[in-house]
Formats: C-alpha cells, structure tokens, sequence
C-alpha cells in the first residue's frame, strides 16, 4: 500500500486539499475495503489498488470545492462513491448515501462503521421512492443515468436553492441539448487521470 499512500498524497496536494495522517489513513483503509470486498461483491470494475487512488478517490474529492453544505445525497453510490471520499473530507456535512443494489449498501455500510463515519447515513432504496424528511442542499449523482433522468429522478430530493451535481466524462452535448433548465459545465481535472471529467452543476430556485 505504500505506493498508494505516495500516489494519494501527491494527488491531494494537486487537488489544494489539506490532509493529515488520520485522513489519510483513511482513504488507505477504505480502498483496502474495497479491494476486499470486491473478490465477492463485485463492487467496482477497477481491480488495482494504484488504479482506485486515481479512479475512484482522487475521482470524488475533486468535486469536494462545489460541495454545498450541510446535507448531501450520494444517488446511486455504488461503493460508496463519491460519498465516502467526501464524507472523511467534510466531517461538519451530513451526507446521505443511496443505491439500489442491496450488496453495495451493505459493504457501505460496513465501510462506514469501520471507519468511523458518523456523518454518514447508508439507504438500500431505489431513488424514486425515497421520501427524505429534510431535502439536500447537494444532490450528487457519477455515472448514474442521463441528464433528463437524473432531474426527473432527483428533482423532488433538493431543497430551494440546492445543487444539483452530475459528475460526467467527456462534456455530455447531447444529454444537454435536452434540458430546458439553466446549468453550468464545470470542467475537472483529476490527478492521474487523462480522460476528460466534467461536473453539470444545476440550482434549483
């Protein structure tokens, strides 16, 4: 793990973050989770560890700037991405994790009390019929489904003036060209990571 550890280090301080030992360490024992769990539950395609700092971690903190406190909804977190990452980086922010997949919210949910994170609620649900009795102010979404299915499914979870935030690849022209609503393109650069990343960020009024 030591090459993870030089790799994530290197990848935090590109990215502006602060980090001490404990966070760090952190982000070390939640890839050791998945690497783990994954023999089993399939969690993620990404095998390396080396390959999860760049892919997985760096991945999630690089949108931590855009984040709107105090509570964030992670839909579709699958391994608990983008959510974990985030949640070890902003303790004073109470985030929501959803997915409908029952193995991904149980490693979740190990991983979050493995580590500590009491900031930190697992939901095994599908987003449509989830009825939150506070709405979020940052609504979260990664690889999750087009931009008009990712509003029609997560409009009723924000509260006015939330964000939404859709983490996407390559800037997606033809899943923009249908909205009517505003947004706005926040290119991402990831350390390590020479693919194009992009963040749709949308308020709703």
């Amino acid at each position: 793990m030591e090459a993870c550890r030089e790799k994530l280090q290197q990848g935090l301080v590109e990215l502006g973050l602060n980090t001490g030992e404990a966070r760090l360490e952190a982000l070390l024992s939640f890839i050791r989770l998945i690497v783990k769990w994954n023999q089993a539950y399939n969690l993620t395609a990404v095998r390396d560890p080396l390959a999860m700092v760049s892919l997985h971690i760096l991945d999630s903190l690089a949108i931590l700037p855009y984040i709107r406190p105090p509570l964030v909804a992670d839909i579709g977190t699958g391994a608990g991405l983008p959510g974990i990452p985030l949640a070890i980086f902003l303790p004073d922010c109470n985030f929501t994790l959803v997915d409908s997949n029952s193995k991904k919210t149980r490693f979740v949910q190990q991983a979050v009390m493995e580590l500590k994170l009491s900031n930190v609620k697992v939901l095994h649900s599908r987003v449509e019929l989830l009825k939150p009795e506070q709405l979020f102010s940052t609504v979260i979404t990664r690889a999750f489904a087009s931009m008009a299915e990712i509003l029609k499914l997560t409009g009723q979870l924000q509260a006015e003036n939330g964000l939404l935030l859709a983490m996407k690849g390559q800037k997606p022209d033809l899943e923009l060209a249908e909205l009517t609503t505003k947004y706005a393109v926040i290119p991402i650069k990831v350390p390590g990571i020479e693919a194009e990343r992009c963040l749709i960020s949308m308020e709703r009024g």
